[in-house]
């Protein structure tokens, strides 16, 4: 199973992106975000394209073991209904209340 390792930038987001495609490509529907201890904008952009390559070839994609930094860049971009597997992923829930929403 593919799992992306930290740290997830942007020195390090091209080699991981091409990874996670590989294993999509190979047919996994999921990927394990457990080991992301470090992760900045270059994390939820590689997201975002893995879920995009996965429904290109037909198919579905989970995230699981998403942390928590993770998590709250992606309500922070908008994309957090991409990561299923968290409670409250729908973009707004544990969202920060001092900021506006669209």
């Amino acid at each position: 199973m593919f799992r992306p390792v930290s740290p997830f930038n942007a020195s390090t987001a091209k080699s991981l992106y091409e990874a996670g495609l590989a294993a999509i490509r190979a047919g996994q529907v999921s990927i394990d975000l457990a080991d992301l201890a470090v992760a900045d904008s270059s994390a939820i952009a590689a997201l975002v394209g893995w879920r995009r390559a996965a429904l290109q070839q037909g198919g579905t994609l989970a995230f699981t073991n998403v942390p928590a930094n993770l998590h709250s860049l992606a309500i922070l971009y908008g994309v957090a209904e991409l990561l299923q597997d968290v409670p409250g992923a729908d973009g707004m829930a544990g969202a920060r209340a001092d900021l506006p929403h669209h």
